[in-house]
C-alpha cells in the first residue's frame, strides 16, 4: 500500500442439501444508492474523532494486469459506541462484531432490502440486518449455524420460556455418556440428557416451535464455559470447547471436581439476558422480516435455494486458512443437538492457493444471487501476525467472479506516527484489524 496524495478526488461508486426455509419474498427492484458514496463516506469519517488515512491495496489480477483499490483506514467502529443488542450475546469462535454488518447495512442498503452471510456462523449479520428492517438470508455449512441464529429471528417472551421449562420432565433420557463427567456433575449431566432427549423428540415429532428452539440455543449455549454460568465445571471459553482427555487435565491440574448446576435456574438466567433489549418495538421489526428469512444449511458456493439477482448486500467474514478448528470447536454442540460431527464437512484450505481458489468459486455464487448495483463486504482480518494479507488475496478472487472491486476498508483502533508499508502498525498476534474487501456488481 502507499499513501494517496491529499489531493486525490476519489471516483464515486453507484451501487442444498439440507434446506430449512422460514418463508421468502425477496424484493425484484434493485438496491436503492444513498445520495453519497461510501469512499466519500469513508474519507470525511471522523466519528471518533481520527481522521482517515487512504493508501491504495494493489494486488495481480487474473489477468495479469495489477488491481487498484483505494483503501480507507480509521476507527470506523469501536467499543466506544453503543453496546449491540442483547441477542447477539452467544458465544461462536471467530466471529465478528455486530457492528460491522451494521455500518454496511446503514449505507448500502434500505429497509426492505435482502441481506445474505454465506458463512453464517452464529447469525450475526443475520440477525444485525433482521433487526434493522432488512430480510436475513444466510447460509453455512455447519447445521449448527440454523440452532444459533433461528431462534433470535423469533424471540419469545420470558414468561413463554419460564413455562415451558417447568413443564418438563427432565428426569429420563436415554443415555449417560460417562467420558462426559470430566465436564458434568452426574445430576447434572442426567438433566442435561433429559433436555437433549426432550429436543430430540420434539425435533423427531415437528419443527421446534419457537419456545423449544429457543431453549435449545440457550442450552447450546449453556454447555460449557469458565464460570457458574455455565453447566460445566470451570473449563475452555465457551466458544471452544476441549477434548475429555484435555478436560482431565484441568480438573487435575486446578484440583476441581465438577459441582452440581440447577440447569433450568442458568437456562433462565442466560434467557432473560438474551431478551434484554427485546422491547415491543424490536419485536415488531423482527416479526416483520421473520417470516421472509431464508436460512440454508449449505455450501457458500451452491445455494440454488436463493434466487439469483435477490440480494442487495452480502456481509461475510470466511474461515481463514487454518486458523480455527470449527469442528474440534463444536463437537460437544453436535452431541447436545444429536449431530453426527463427522458428517459435517468443514473444509478450511491450509494453503494459501487453494483458500484462493474456494474464495472464488463462492464469489462466483455470490455474483449470480447479487442484484445489479448490490455490494459485497468481505471481511478477512488478519492471519499469521500480520504476515498474509488476505484483502490482496480476496481482490483477484471478486475480479475473477467478475465483480468490480470499489475499495477497501480498515478498522483500526491503534495509530501510530510510524508510516510502513500496510499504513498500520498493529501486529500483533490474531486478528487485531478488520480488512474488509468491497466490490460490486455492474
Amino acid at each position: 500500500m502507499v499513501v494517496l496524495p491529499d489531493r486525490m478526488t476519489l471516483q464515486r461508486s453507484s451501487r442444498s442439501e439440507g434446506t430449512l426455509e422460514l418463508g421468502l419474498a425477496f424484493r425484484d427492484a434493485p438496491p436503492r444508492r444513498p445520495a453519497h458514496s461510501l469512499a466519500d463516506d469513508l474519507a470525511g469519517f471522523r466519528e471518533f474523532g481520527q481522521a482517515t488515512r487512504r493508501l491504495v491495496t494493489r494486488a495481480p489480477g487474473p489477468d495479469g494486469r495489477e488491481i487498484e483499490a483505494p483503501t480507507f483506514v480509521n476507527e470506523f467502529w469501536t467499543a466506544k459506541q453503543r453496546q449491540a443488542s442483547s441477542l447477539h450475546e452467544v458465544s461462536y469462535r471467530a466471529c465478528f462484531k455486530p457492528q460491522l454488518p451494521r455500518f454496511f447495512i446503514e449505507r448500502l442498503t434500505q429497509p426492505g432490502d435482502t441481506v445474505h452471510d454465506p458463512f453464517m456462523g452464529r447469525g450475526t449479520t443475520a440477525l444485525e440486518a433482521a433487526l434493522l428492517g432488512r430480510v436475513p438470508c444466510g447460509c453455512d455449512v455447519n447445521p449448527l449455524s440454523l440452532f444459533f441464529t433461528r431462534p433470535r429471528l423469533r424471540p419469545p417472551e420470558q414468561e413463554a420460556v419460564a413455562a415451558r421449562l417447568r413443564q418438563l420432565d427432565l428426569t429420563a433420557s436415554d443415555e449417560s455418556p460417562e467420558d462426559l463427567l470430566a465436564f458434568y456433575h452426574p445430576e447434572t449431566l442426567r438433566v442435561i440428557c433429559a433436555l437433549k432427549k426432550y429436543l430430540l423428540d420434539r425435533r423427531a415429532a415437528k419443527p421446534l416451535d419457537p419456545v423449544d428452539d429457543w431453549i435449545a440455543l440457550v442450552g447450546l449455549n449453556r454447555l460449557t464455559g469458565h464460570s457458574a454460568g455455565f453447566f460445566s465445571v470451570y473449563t475452555l471459553p465457551p466458544n471452544q470447547a476441549t477434548s475429555v482427555k484435555s478436560q482431565r487435565r484441568i480438573n487435575e491440574r486446578r484440583r476441581q471436581v465438577p459441582p452440581r448446576r440447577d440447569v433450568r435456574a442458568i437456562l433462565l438466567k442466560k434467557s432473560r439476558q438474551l431478551l434484554g433489549d427485546c422491547s415491543p418495538s424490536v419485536r415488531s421489526t423482527l416479526a416483520g422480516v421473520a417470516d421472509r428469512a431464508r436460512l440454508l444449511t449449505a455450501s457458500a458456493a451452491h445455494t440454488p435455494g436463493i434466487p439469483s439477482r435477490s440480494v442487495a448486500l452480502v456481509v461475510t467474514s470466511p474461515p481463514f486458512l487454518d486458523v480455527v478448528q470449527y469442528a474440534t470447536d463444536n463437537w460437544l454442540r453436535c452431541w447436545f443437538l444429536g449431530i453426527d460431527p463427522k458428517s459435517v464437512k468443514l473444509t478450511v484450505p491450509s494453503k494459501l492457493d487453494d483458500w484462493q481458489a474456494a474464495m472464488t468459486e463462492v464469489f462466483h455464487e455470490l455474483r449470480r444471487v447479487l442484484k445489479p448495483g448490490g455490494h459485497v463486504a468481505f471481511e478477512v482480518g488478519e492471519v499469521h501476525g500480520g504476515r498474509t494479507r488476505l484483502e490482496e488475496t480476496v481482490l483477484p478472487c471478486g475480479v475473477a467472479a467478475g465483480l468490480e472491486p470499489v475499495l477497501v476498508l480498515i478498522n483500526d483502533q491503534k495509530f501510530t506516527k510510524t508510516a510502513n508499508c500496510w499504513g498500520v502498525d498493529n501486529m500483533g498476534k490474531g486478528t487485531n484489524t478488520n480488512r474488509v474487501v468491497v466490490f460490486r456488481k455492474r
